[in-house]
């Protein structure tokens, strides 16, 4: 905006010069010394009895020269600073690309896959579901004797960035068989059963694999999942060391909810395997969550016990206060 001139008039006096004659210059201002200016010019530049320009154009009504554009050289640190802050954020909040390592969950994904997870939605509540493929930490030490990568630095700055998966960075990738308070089954070859309800599924688990293992290291059993804890197993069941095959950690093959990362949404790459990750529809059949539906029926009859002791007391209560005013 500039320093502005208030009450700067247009070159002349006004009223009190009309009819006067014009008085002779001074003499001495004809032998006033200037700083090399012309005489009639004032300190700003502008001409005497002109008011200053306000209108950010320069003298003779020249445009101001435009600032010159910062090079591209020097805004590409800038950008490659915002990109890398966005790419941590989306890491940290929203989605994270991993890697699949093994065959422990064909033929639904292939060793060398990247897949996206979804990491925003457990920060509003959302807790794993049946059916849902899931990258979680190690719980307690499934991946003792599995070979470590030795990234190089491209992949170790990749990886921190999250374009790529951390080599330090213990996960797995299973699907959510059993969430807190279902029975989970296995006997003979299958098919294997959650709450007593057998699961229809061969869309997911590898060809010419029984739903159940026949061993007795730990693929016949029955389990009750705790609140907070869910059973995992992958999808290629002879090749899968899953929560079956850990019973005797701390958490006797259970994956603490804590520890899950987020649920596997997308097969990224290669692009011809591009593909969703659904949940299956037999996790959804009738009766599946019977038990839950019970849990929450006895949490809710004592509020309903209550509800229908009180009602006849207020019914009386309101009665006798009718009764009382009409007296």
């Amino acid at each position: 905006m500039g320093d502005v001139a208030v009450g700067a008039r247009s070159g002349h006096d006004g009223e009190e010069h009309r009819g006067r004659p014009v008085e002779a210059a001074d003499p001495a201002a004809d032998s006033a010394v200037t700083s090399g200016s012309d005489s009639g010019a004032t300190e700003d530049g502008t001409a005497a009895g002109e008011a200053p320009r306000t209108d950010g154009q320069g003298p003779g009504g020249a445009a101001p020269r435009p600032k010159k554009p910062r090079s591209f050289w020097k805004e590409l640190p800038i950008l490659i600073g915002i990109a890398l802050v966005l790419a941590l954020l989306i890491k940290t909040f929203l989605v994270q690309a991993f890697s699949i390592p093994s065959d422990s969950m064909q033929n639904t994904l292939q060793q060398g896959d990247r897949v996206l997870v979804d990491k925003l939605t457990p920060w509003f509540g959302s807790k794993p579901e049946r059916g849902e493929v899931v990258v979680f930490h190690d719980p307690d030490n499934w991946l003792a004797g599995e070979p470590t990568a030795d990234p190089n630095a491209v992949q170790t700055f990749l990886s921190w960035i999250g374009l790529m998966p951390s080599a330090e960075e213990k996960d797995l990738i299973k699907r959510v068989i059993g969430v807190g308070g279902d029975t989970v089954s296995c006997e003979g070859t299958g098919p294997l059963k959650v709450n007593g309800h057998a699961l229809s599924e061969s869309s997911y688990v590898y060809a010419g694999n029984t739903p159940c293992s026949q061993d007795d290291q730990g693929g016949q059993f029955t389990v009750k999942v705790p609140k907070g804890y869910i059973w995992v197993m992958g999808d290629h069941r002879q090749n899968s060391r899953d929560s079956r095959y850990n019973q005797s950690d701390a958490h006797h093959g259970m994956v603490p909810v804590k520890d899950v990362v987020g649920r596997a949404v997308v097969k990224a790459w290669p692009i011809n395997r591009w593909d969703t990750l659904p949940k299956p529809d037999t996790f959804d059949q009738a009766g599946i969550n019977d038990k839950a539906s019970a849990s929450a029926a006895l949490t809710v009859a004592p509020q309903g016990i209550a509800l229908v002791g009180v009602l006849p007391v207020a019914l009386w209560r309101r009665r006798k206060a009718a009764a009382e005013r009409t007296r």
